[in-house]
């Protein structure tokens, strides 16, 4: 599963911490999600989702 965390944090002007924080998640974390070697539970990408004001599929990119 792709993301655009990266590009909406930017855009934001947030760090990994800031958002980590937001989340209530690890700065670890949210690493691992910008890298795409974790994908997020659905709690979780509510959270971020709601965070940006976007919804999970726009944040979210579900590949088959």
């Amino acid at each position: 599963m792709k993301n655009c965390i990266k590009e909406l944090r930017k855009e934001k002007r947030i760090s990994q911490e800031e958002l980590a924080a937001a989340v209530s998640v690890t700065r670890q974390t949210i690493i691992s999600l910008e890298n795409g070697k974790y994908n997020a539970s659905l709690l979780l990408a509510h959270e971020i989702a709601k965070y940006f004001g976007k919804t999970i599929e726009e944040v979210f990119i579900f590949e088959n």
